[in-house]
């Protein structure tokens, strides 16, 4: 057999030797016709007869002769020195093969001796037909893949006869003539190459040359940037349609019938192709060119080539419509041909099996020729076992065996190659490319050879359908002579580490190296190497022009001479020597053009300034380090990382006047810079080198690097009268502090402090309260220390527990009663939302799911497991007198009718809503009692939940039913009475609503009547001297007002009020709060609450917010010298509660927080804290010492004042209160997400960022899990609200700062929620790729996938993740993925899985247990007894028997019968018994 192969190798050896000529068709033909002597016969006599056009040639007959003369002299040179080795190996391979000497028949012999061949590039000939399959587009050339891996190019004058003569006409444009152009307009441009061929396209070329290795270049691929251009030199092909179809004829072109062809012209319906086919022309229509596999929007270029299939053939047999459906490509099927000359390659034919042979299949190709396939191109697995002779296949063409006679073709049965398509991973649904799934670079630590190829090299499995092609040269770093496939380190079935080193894609192979010292390279490619890393590498060349450094194996860099050092080097030869050592730092890497570019000056090298190497990390005020590469009188321009460039102008070059701007800055001089501007548009970057300079102080100091909240450090600079000033520290920003706080921190007084303080000292945990840009410094002050509260853990039982006994808990979930409250795992408990607070508006009626809270037992029911709970603050303290806003109602008699009541929607019906008041108590609404005015899309108003107030209407006590009006105004609407305006008398006092408000005073109407009249703005104010302009815009329409009438006019009908506050007594208003005291201060409002409060919110509440940051700052002074006053409450409970306070109100700083646990997921509505802390205002104490006579407007400015100063029992509503909240709780995550809440509520989407990254520089690094929350809420941000990059970039940066694994797991997890199911698929598959030794990665995969119904996808996952996984966890593996068959797949298949399990394991009595779980739910009583049977005939204690026993009886007792019960204590009895015996036997 060896002897056959070697001898086809002699027959075609001096082929490859006529190289010259590439584009000459005519030259070549004569070159190959010039074995012919040595052969019988010639292939190339049909192809002569059916194709007369090319017998002509340029040369002249002597020419010719000489030439045909040297090639049978090289060719019989060759045969007659290696016919001596042909005899040996034939003798060595007859007494080694023995009897099966059929494969190794002669050339000459029928077909039981046809041999299956491998390509090589000997065997590569001129004028043979191949397909090959794109790997890269270069600019002026393709390279592409063809059989058996190897590689060829195809130059750019190659592609077609209209796109070379585009390019010969590109010199000579201004010549053309008008008629040219206007013919060639827009199709005419010279379109490049990416444009018509993408990796991965089959293409159908001709062999035009074959150059022996080490060629000089003349391709257009300029210099070898890798292995694979390196080897696509050999073989040059050409794609022409008039060389591919050269011997197709015209009876051929029949509907089905593939082929290339190229675009002619382009006319009004369509375009004319060339088909190479004389006398044929191709049309294709606009319509049908849409089908394509290409951009339709644009018309296609003149000279691009097409893959077509025919359609249609005109009657006069000139014109043939074609098609270019990629799927009718794919799928059509070459059933007749006029000759063999007529098989293009890539053809997909019907073929017959006539032998099978270990190395491959013979066929017979349309029934009349023979053709092989060699093992690259058959199904994984052993060709004997999967085909039969006499089996019939479809096959594609992949090139024609020549010379050979008769005509013999190589044909794949690969699948990829039958669809036409890449080579893909079997395991994904999405067909991932075999580069996606295998990168360059991989290590592969567990690969088997399957298959041995002694002279060639190793096939390996790879797992998941892929296979790798290990060379000989690439096994061991010595030199390999030969390989065995029974004995040896490489012998079938041994395990290896591989490293990815490249592909083989129309294989579809893996290209692998075992080689130590390629699995050792820090760096294979050139896209593997980082901008600004510090390598070490070894000097290859030195040059005029340039230093070339080696990296790692194949990957070097160059250093240009501006980079050899700081300074010029006059003589770097004596600095660099071939093969010495020099340290480097990456200045630009371009994977494109394969090329790294290093620096070795030493200030780059040592410098510790950041990186600049893209716009994004170009940052104002960021100082690093640049290389001048330009000078001009008026700026420099300096040049970064990656080609980053930034201009400095001359102003800004020097703190003094410069002579002369070049002189003073060399071209590669090394400069510091700081940035100042950066236009993210046009890319200009501005620097500056004169602010770089450490002595640099600018008049106003930029303090963009300090932010409200931060945790700072500093040394003090000077002391003042009241205030020290700080500098901080790294950031030199210049800060006060007061010494006042100091001193209340340090527990001394001011007078000591300043005698203990001096210029120097260091100063730490300063909180930044304030900035002022316009004049560069920040306000600090002193953190405040935080109080450790006290929690002991309780068990709680229902047998124990007691009404009254507080309880601590997690909330589970929500549902119509409620919020369920896992107390302990036996014990729940329900939190209805009428007993979630005294007043429901500031409260949490719905706290939020995973949010940890205190409660008080109201209730134990026993039956259900349950109790009735409360965190109403009057309940948890009872002894704290504190106002109780929404009572508890528990009867329906403490309900009376016109009381006004707040409660929560339960349901929207049709005819109304219903409303939850209490347990157990709800008030229908019906919808005329909804509104005052008729609303038509009244259900948009209204949710589930919301809160809501009204007024009773009537109770009925039998029915237990309850109605209730959210409209305003008396409840006996029809009895209502009209006041006249003789009722009305001087000195009356009235209540009226503002009905208009003028510049001159307000119109007020009385209530109960349509009487209006006016207040004058004289009389609004007792102080003459007070503004009533002011006075007049607290007033607003609708307001409710109490008057007195001045005079009544009856004649005018004119009615004149005064609101001075001297025309009342305090009485007046005792008496209104007595009428209705759930009125309050001001008028209420019935219906929806929530949205009352954006109204009162618009009431100017400047002031009265002033007044409470000043009293803020002394009860912050205040808090200092209180801590520690109040004793932690004694609480038997292991969670946080926040404490109500009295007069001596413990401060906010002090009060532990709720913390976050996002384990089951991301929400951003999160309980408010602070909720429950009370704070005593000024206001309070103040308005007891107010005059009787005060003006309404002082009154309704105090009630303003009262509600702003008991803002810290609210939630926080302004950027304020959560800045002070974060004062004293910096390091909570819970506080911080909130915050961002807030500000995406208000579409503040860059400030939630940036309160994002505060969090993250503010919490302390050792709350880890703190970060976590907040990193998982900035990834839930960008993925709803930012883009792609932003949130991969956010993402990369959360993997580096937290655990990786649990960050690319949350992301995932993140995507499924937000209903992104594609991209979630793509970070699972991230994240396997990365962390394969994971089970619970692989697990939650596989339970995504089974969520979306893609079963088989999840299947698939197992076998992968037993290849990646330590054998330790595959147990554990295989039994998660059997779990999550029985919950989300095919029970069945989950039984069949731990049947597996428990037959290799029988003693892992914890698979017995999961395994009789899983089972259980599927409520099968027979198969559990089965089951239990089985597992207690095993020999194990008697401890874990009677477990088993116990589970059974409890099964029994619930899905089983009394007779099954009684079996199963008879059962037991009988093992005990045996059990007892056995051990008196021993």
């Amino acid at each position: 057999m060896a002897a056959g192969k070697k001898r086809v190798l002699d027959e075609g050896s001096s082929i490859p030797k006529a190289k010259k000529t590439k584009t000459d068709d005519t030259t070549k033909k004569s070159k190959e016709k010039a074995p012919k002597p040595s052969q019988p016969t010639s292939a190339l006599v049909a192809d002569e007869i059916d194709f007369p056009r090319g017998g002509g040639t340029s040369l002249t007959p002597l020419e010719v002769k000489a030439l045909r003369a040297e090639a049978v002299k090289e060719a019989d040179r060759e045969l007659f020195e290696d016919a001596a080795k042909e005899r040996s190996v034939r003798r060595r391979r007859k007494s080694e093969v023995g009897g099966k000497s059929k494969a190794s028949d002669k050339a000459g012999s029928k077909p039981s001796g046809i041999r299956i061949e491998h390509l090589n590039y000997k065997r590569v000939v001129v004028g043979m037909k191949i397909l090959g399959q794109v790997v890269a587009v270069e600019p002026l050339a393709l390279i592409v893949s063809i059989p058996n891996q190897l590689f060829a190019h195809v130059p750019i004058t190659q592609i077609s006869t209209q796109l070379t003569h585009i390019l010969e006409s590109m010199d000579d444009v201004e010549m053309q003539s008008s008629d040219d152009e206007e013919e060639e307009t827009s199709p005419s441009r010279i379109p490049d190459l990416f444009e018509i061929f993408c990796p991965g396209q089959y293409v159908r070329a001709v062999v035009t040359a074959v150059n022996p290795p080490g060629a000089s270049d003349s391709s257009g691929l300029g210099r070898a940037r890798d292995e694979v251009q390196k080897a696509s030199r050999r073989v040059e092909l050409t794609l022409v349609p008039e060389k591919v179809n050269e011997n197709i004829a015209k009876a051929d072109l029949r509907p089905g019938f593939a082929l290339t062809a190229s675009i002619k012209s382009v006319e009004d319906h369509g375009y004319i192709l060339d088909l190479g086919i004389p006398d044929v022309s191709g049309f294709l229509s606009f319509k049908d060119a849409q089908k394509g596999p290409f951009d339709t929007e644009k018309k296609l270029h003149v000279g691009r080539l097409l893959d077509v299939t025919v359609t249609k053939m005109s009657g006069n047999g000139r014109t043939c419509n074609v098609s270019v459906d990629e799927q009718l490509l794919k799928t059509t099927t070459l059933t007749e041909v006029s000759s063999v000359n007529s098989i293009v390659p890539g053809a997909l034919v019907q073929s017959l099996v006539t032998a099978v042979q270990p190395d491959g299949l013979i066929l017979q190709v349309l029934g009349f020729f023979d053709g092989t396939v060699d093992q690259f191109h058959l199904p994984p697995g052993d060709p004997e076992k999967h085909h039969k002779v006499g089996q019939k296949v479809k096959a594609r063409i992949l090139y024609d065996i020549s010379p050979s006679t008769p005509p013999r073709f190589a044909l794949s049965l690969a699948e990829h190659v039958i669809k036409y398509d890449v080579k893909s991973v079997a395991s994904d649904t999405a067909a991932t490319d075999l580069r996606e799934a295998y990168p360059v670079g991989t290590i592969l630590e567990a690969v088997k050879v399957v298959r041995v190829e002694s002279e060639r090299g190793l096939v390996v499995d790879v797992g998941s359908d892929a296979e790798g092609f290990v060379h000989i040269s690439q096994v061991a770093d010595e030199h390999v002579p030969t390989l065995s496939p029974t004995s040896g380190a490489w012998k079938m079935g041994t395990v290896h580490r591989a490293r990815v080193t490249g592909y083989f894609p129309l294989d579809g192979y893996l290209q692998l190296s075992f080689k130590p010292s390629v699995l050792a390279q820090k760096f294979l490619q050139v896209a593997d190497v980082q901008v600004g890393e510090v390598i070490k590498g070894t000097v290859k060349k030195l040059t005029d022009s340039a230093l070339f450094v080696s990296i790692s194996g194949n990957v070097d860099g160059v250093v240009w001479p501006n980079h050899y050092a700081d300074i010029t080097l006059k003589h770097p030869q004596k600095r660099f020597k071939p093969g010495g050592s020099i340290k480097c730092r990456v200045l630009v890497v371009d994977p494109e053009r394969k090329r790294i570019a290093l620096t070795a000056k030493r200030t780059l090298l040592e410098s510790n300034l950041p990186i600049i190497a893209q716009l994004d990390d170009a940052q104002i005020g960021v100082v690093t380090h640049a290389v001048v590469f330009k000078v001009s009188e008026k700026s420099l321009q300096v040049e970064f990382y990656n080609n980053l460039k930034a201009i400095v102008p001359a102003r800004e070059a020097s703190e003094t006047a410069l002579p002369s701007l070049p002189a003073a800055f060399p071209v590669g001089k090394p400069v510091q810079v700081r940035i100042t501007a950066v236009d993210p548009e046009t890319g200009r970057i501005t620097a500056s080198i004169r602010q770089a300079s450490p002595n640099f102080k600018s008049a106003i100091a930029d303090i963009s690097g300090v932010d409200i909240g931060d945790i700072v450090e500093g040394v003090v600079h000077d002391i003042r009268k009241d205030k020290a000033v700080v500098t901080l520290q790294p950031t030199q920003v210049t800060a006060l502090l007061s010494l006042t706080n100091l001193a209340n921190r340090r527990e001394v007084s001011v007078a000591q402090l300043r005698s203990t303080l001096k210029v120097g000292d260091r100063l730490q945990d300063l909180v930044v309260t304030s900035r002022n840009p316009e004049k560069g410094f920040v306000l600090v002050a002193t953190k405040p220390r935080e109080k450790e509260v006290l929690l002991q853990k309780n068990h709680l039982s229902l047998d124990t527990v007691q009404p009254g006994q507080l309880v601590g808990g997690r909330v589970l979930r929500h549902n119509r009663h409620g919020a369920l409250i896992k107390l302990t795992n036996s014990v729940t408990g329900i939190l209805h939302p009428t007993d979630a607070a005294d007043d429901y508006e500031n409260g949490k009626p719905f706290p939020p799911v995973d949010s940890v809270l205190k409660a008080t037992v109201l209730s134990v029911d026993k039956e259900r497991r349950q109790l009735r709970l409360s965190t109403r603050m009057s309940r948890l303290f009872p002894s704290q007198d504190k106002p109780v806003v929404d009572r508890e109602i528990s009867s329906l008699d403490q309900l009376k009718v016109g009381e006004t009541i707040r409660g929560f929607i339960k349901s929207v019906a049709e005819h109304g809503l219903f409303v939850t008041l209490g347990r157990d108590i709800d008030a229908r609404v019906q919808i005329k009692e909804l509104f005052d005015d008729y609303v038509k899309d009244w259900k948009s108003r209204f949710a589930v939940n919301q809160l809501v107030k009204g007024r009773i209407l009537s109770v009925d006590p039998e029915k237990k039913q309850v109605e209730m009006s959210f409209r305003s105004g008396d409840l006996k609407r029809d009895d209502r009475s009209q006041l006249k305006l003789s009722d009305l008398s001087e000195g009356q006092k009235v209540d009226g609503r503002v009905k208009k408000v003028e510049d001159y005073g307000l119109f007020i109407e009385i209530e109960g009547s349509k009487l209006s009249g006016l207040c004058h703005k004289s009389e609004l104010s007792d102080n003459k001297d007070a503004d009533v302009t002011l006075a007049l815009r607290s007033f607003r329409e609708g307001d409710k007002v109490k008057a007195v009438i001045l005079s009544v006019d009856k004649e005018k009908r004119r009615i004149s009020f005064g609101l001075k506050p001297s025309y009342f007594e305090e009485k007046d208003f005792q008496q209104e709060a007595s009428e209705s005291e759930a009125e309050g201060q001001e008028a209420e409002t019935l219906g929806v609450v929530e949205e009352r409060e954006e109204s009162d919110a618009k009431e100017g509440n400047a002031s009265p917010a002033g007044a409470s940051d000043d009293e803020e700052e002394d009860e912050y002074e205040e808090q200092d010298s209180d801590e520690g006053e109040d004793a932690a409450m004694d609480v038997d409970l292991s969670m946080d509660l926040q404490k109500p306070s009295g007069s001596s109100a413990a401060p906010t700083s002090s009060e532990p927080v709720e913390t976050l646990n996002l384990e089951d997921g991301f929400q951003w509505s999160v309980p408010a804290p602070g909720e429950d802390v009370e704070m005593v205002s000024k206001g309070e104490s103040d308005e007891d010492n107010q005059p009787e006579g005060k003006k309404k407007k002082k009154k309704r400015k105090q009630i303003e004042q009262d509600l702003t100063a008991d803002m810290h029992t609210k939630a926080p509503e302004s950027n304020a209160d959560f800045e002070r909240l974060l004062l004293g709780s910096p390091n909570s995550s819970y506080l911080w997400i909130q915050y961002m809440s807030f500000q995406l509520q208000i579409s503040e989407i860059d400030k939630a960022r940036e309160i994002a990254k505060r969090a993250l520089k503010t919490i302390n690094f050792r709350e880890e899990q703190e970060k976590l929350n907040v990193w998982i809420a900035l990834l839930n941000l960008e993925n709803v609200y930012g883009t792609d990059e932003s949130l991969e970039s956010t993402f990369k940066d959360a993997a580096r700062h937290n655990d990786s694994k649990t960050v690319h797991l949350r992301m995932a997890e993140i995507f499924e929620q937000s209903d992104k199911p594609e991209k979630a698929e793509e970070q699972f598959k991230r994240t396997v790729k990365k962390f394969s030794q994971s089970s619970k990665v692989w697990t939650l995969f596989a339970e995504h996938y089974l969520k979306r119904g893609m079963v088989e996808e999840a299947r698939k996952l197992l076998p992968r993740s037993l290849q990646s996984l330590e054998k330790r966890k595959h147990l554990k593996t295989i039994c998660k993925f059997a779990q999550l068959e029985y919950k989300l797949g095919d029970p069945e298949r989950g039984k069949t899985i731990f049947e597996g399990i428990v037959d290799s394991h029988p003693k892992r009595w914890d698979m017995w247990s999961i395994y009789i779980d899983m089972e259980a739910g599927q409520n099968d009583i027979m198969s559990l007894r089965n089951l239990f049977n089985r597992v207690l005939a095993l020999k194990m204690t008697s401890h874990k028997a009677k477990s088993f026993f116990k589970k059974w009886l409890e099964l029994e007792r619930r899905l089983g019968d009394e007779e099954g019960q009684a079996a199963v204590k008879a059962k037991a009895i009988e093992w005990t018994q045996r059990a007892a015996g056995n051990s008196e036997a021993s």
